[in-house]
């Protein structure tokens, strides 16, 4: 059954020197959706694959709010086909996801499943339950390797593992970050999407929200293509952020193993 999900972000920041940033909160695909920058003109915007874009502001000297109201209709989806040019991105290396130096962190046993679907549950089982969800772990340069040597992070350290995981085995997994109604803490979140069969199929390791009201916000390589704000020659300081997301009806029951595409 169809659901209406609603979103809201806020978040400040204090400007030191003037210039431009961008800024990537909008829902894809979103049947209405207003952003607003407190003290800022009209943006310029950025566009990229799979929906992603961003609004880009001239900023001035000072403090400025950013609010973010978007509202979607979750149908269910069909899954966007994996295409050449994906499956040879979308299996290399990337900034946070160095599966080139993660020959020895492959789980005992991945590679004996010969069906790439067994082998993304088996390494989503694997993220599991190797890595604690801890609150304000991790930090901004923690790659895969990082995290599995801690043995705990944050959302986007769960996608960037299995992300390193999959691509070692030659599976094309993609960082995306979404709004996912449930989460607790709320916040922005993040998952990872993994070619199964030819499709695109989003997986969570944290299992914290259920992924059929999730709403994609951006998708890439790694965070490192999917920040929410990003410094295009401006200086600032960031001031704290409030995030919610809802539905207007019950939560879906997620297994975590059900193959769920995102819109």
């Amino acid at each position: 059954m169809a659901q209406r999900v609603t979103v809201d972000a806020e978040f400040g920041v204090r400007v030191t020197k003037p210039g431009l940033a961008a800024v990537s909160v909008a829902a894809v695909h979103a049947d209405s959706g207003e952003i607003a920058v407190s003290g800022a003109g009209a943006p310029r915007i950025a566009e990229f694959e799979h929906g992603t874009r961003a609004e880009v502001y001239d900023l001035d000297v000072g403090e400025h709010r950013v609010t973010y109201h978007g509202e979607r209709t979750v149908q269910r989806a069909v899954a966007e086909t994996v295409t050449l040019a994906d499956v040879a991105r979308y299996t290399r290396p990337s900034r946070y996801c160095p599966s080139d130096r993660m020959g020895g962190l492959l789980p005992p046993g991945i590679d004996s499943f010969g069906d790439a679907r067994a082998r993304v549950r088996a390494i989503v089982d694997h993220v599991h339950e190797r890595i604690a969800y801890v609150v304000g772990s991790g930090g901004p340069t923690c790659d895969a390797i990082d995290t599995l040597l801690a043995g705990e992070g944050v959302c986007r350290d769960f996608a960037h593992v299995c992300i390193a995981l999959c691509r070692l085995v030659d599976i094309p997994a993609r960082y995306t970050s979404v709004y996912a109604p449930g989460l607790q803490p709320m916040d922005f979140h993040a998952v990872f999407e993994a070619g199964v069969d030819g499709r695109w199929y989003v997986f969570d390791a944290t299992r914290l929200a259920p992924r059929q009201t999730m709403l994609r916000i951006a998708t890439g390589r790694d965070a490192a293509d999917t920040p929410f704000l990003a410094t295009l020659g401006c200086e600032l300081d960031f001031l704290g952020a409030t995030v919610f997301a809802t539905t207007d009806g019950p939560l879906p029951r997620d297994d975590g193993h059900a193959s769920v595409s995102l819109a």
